[in-house]
């Protein structure tokens, strides 16, 4: 007996996944109001290398990611003196923090205002193509009220070429 071709075996399954069936459902999210520091903690301590943005209405407004918190820093490097660094802020009195908390730039002020998604009944032939084409690593899954209600990684994709 021939051993099945393993493209032809994996191709029918992956042909009928849609963005739903392989997205991470329920993302995690940070608010467009909170402050640098607490994006940066929230990245670190999810592990994370971006999170979607949502404004107070809870619609996806942007992303914030580890590449704009260090380009934040280094445009700070570059034009020193307006602000104090997000990791700056933790050893001030509370009178010295008081007086910066005016200043701190929000997850507003650094994150891409962009979010790149998907419908969560796109095809995943469609999904690949659309974060090679746009060339991201994540896309987020959206519902037809522009409610996030997912995300799909370059990870998630992998997970599902194999057998």
């Amino acid at each position: 007996m021939k051993p099945a071709n393993r493209e032809s075996a994996t191709l029918p399954r992956r042909a009928t996944l849609t963005a739903a069936d392989v997205m991470t459902p329920n993302p995690v999210s940070i608010r467009d109001y909170n402050s640098v520091e607490e994006a940066v903690a929230f990245l670190v301590d999810t592990g994370y290398s971006a999170a979607p943005v949502l404004d107070k209405a809870g619609r996806p407004v942007g992303v914030i990611s580890r590449t704009d918190i260090v380009v934040y820093d280094r445009n700070k490097l570059l034009l020193p003196g307006s602000s104090p660094y997000y990791f700056e802020t933790e050893n001030l009195d509370d009178e010295q923090a008081g007086s910066r908390a005016d200043t701190s730039p929000q997850v507003a002020d650094l994150m891409t205002p962009a979010i790149y998604s998907v419908a969560p009944e796109s095809p995943l032939d469609e999904v690949a193509d659309r974060m090679l084409q746009l060339n991201v690593h994540r896309l987020f899954v959206v519902d037809s009220e522009g409610v996030l209600v997912g995300v799909i990684s370059t990870l998630d994709l992998l997970r599902h070429l194999r057998p």
